[in-house]
């Protein structure tokens, strides 16, 4: 008999679906499983959100270099309560004949725009340090404008004045009353010299060792000031008495020559050592003159006895 040839049928090829990696179906499943967003994993494992999806997809071409690739793939499984070394082998073996493009650029988004700093403190903190540096000029100018004023005070330090002439008792010739009146502080001091009823002359602070002389065309100057006993007046090369008591406050205080000079100014302590105590004179002590002992007189010598003569 011969042979019936078996008719093959043909078969329909089935269409061909996507392939889908199993390890990134692994992943998707446990991450629905557990309720967590894409956004959600990308904030907590810092992995952006689009290798995440590449991942899940088995999306080669739109991943970086392999290691990077397996190191995400454990992140998300350690973060979905899978075996992370299992999905590492499993993900290396699945990309073992996949090649990735050499010129692709990574680019890492920020994983966590929540630690960031706010715009608004950025803003705040420019602000500040433009506030600071326009005070600190606004400062400076200012003290420069101060140190510029025609009538300043002078750093010159004076010299001491010598002792004997501090303790002179004030010259009450018309000389001494007529020169330059010169304001010199001892120790910082705010003072304020005007014109009675006029114009402002002077305002401001001394520093031990500085000096004002009052303009010599000033007709009736005041002072005002809160440490009287921080300045020393002279007139000429007289020194004027203090112009209140210590600690207080005194205003409308002439500077004129003559009014200053009224009040006998105060002796100064004399800076003269004091002498030293003499050493005692020893005195030579006096000799008392013993009068020589008078020699004791012989004994008389002793009255010579006949001789006796024997007689037979």
């Amino acid at each position: 008999m011969p042979k019936r040839e078996t008719e093959i049928e043909p078969v329909e090829e089935e269409l061909a679906e996507p392939e889908i990696s199993p390890v990134g179906e692994q992943l998707r499943v446990a991450r629905e499983a557990k309720g967590i967003s894409l956004e959600d994993l990308a904030a907590q494992t810092r992995i952006p959100q689009r290798h995440l999806a590449s991942i899940e997809t088995g999306d080669w071409e739109h991943l970086p270099a392999p290691t990077y690739t397996i190191g995400f793939a454990k992140n998300y499984a350690g973060a979905v309560g899978l075996d992370r070394t299992e999905i590492g082998s499993q993900l290396r073996e699945e990309m073992g004949g996949q090649r990735f493009a050499s010129t692709q650029n990574d680019v890492f988004e920020a994983a966590d725009p929540a630690r960031t700093m706010p715009k608004s403190l950025v803003l705040a903190a420019i602000v500040a340090v433009i506030v600071l540096v326009v005070l600190m000029s606004w400062l400076n100018r200012r003290s420069l404008d101060q140190t510029d004023q025609p009538v300043t005070a002078e750093t010159n330090t004076p010299a001491p004045a010598p002792a004997a002439q501090a303790a002179a008792p004030p010259v009450s010739s018309p000389a001494a009353t007529q020169g330059p009146v010169v304001l010199t502080a001892t120790a910082p001091v705010w003072l304020q010299v005007r014109e009675k009823g006029g114009a402002n002359l002077f305002s401001g602070m001394l520093q031990p060792g500085q000096t004002y002389a009052v303009p010599s065309t000033a007709t009736a100057p005041v002072l005002k000031t809160g440490k009287a006993e921080a300045l020393r007046i002279t007139v000429g090369n007289a020194v004027a008495a203090p112009v209140g008591p210590p600690a207080s406050t005194v205003s409308n205080v002439s500077l004129l020559g003559a009014d200053l000079m009224k009040t006998p100014s105060p002796a100064a302590p004399s800076t003269a050592p004091a002498p030293e105590p003499s050493a005692p004179v020893q005195r030579p002590r006096s000799r008392v003159r013993v009068p020589a002992r008078a020699p004791s007189p012989a004994p008389p010598p002793a009255p010579e006895t006949p001789p006796t003569t024997n007689t037979q």
